[in-house]
């Protein structure tokens, strides 16, 4: 199945775009979706995490993606 992702800060300048298509398996997790992004895109993993939300809240690794779900890369915030 084809996902579209949205990006925002640094994985944003990481995908080189705040939008892009990934192509995953049918009933792929968040985890399937974080493994594919390090392997086309290695600079994930010099972030310490990233998270991923679904439909507007964050998703933890192991939920499954569906074709029209929302999904977003949260990268990490920092304050100040």
């Amino acid at each position: 199945m084809e996902i579209q992702v949205i990006a925002f800060g640094i994985a944003k300048d990481i995908l080189g775009s705040n939008q892009i298509k990934v192509e995953l398996a049918p009933s792929a997790t968040i985890s399937d979706l974080k493994s594919k992004l390090i392997e086309q895109f290695p600079e994930f993993t010099k972030l310490a995490s990233f998270s991923v939300a679904v439909n507007t809240s964050y998703a933890e690794d192991r939920q499954e993606i569906n074709p029209h779900d929302e999904i977003v890369i949260i990268p990490p915030v920092s304050g100040g």
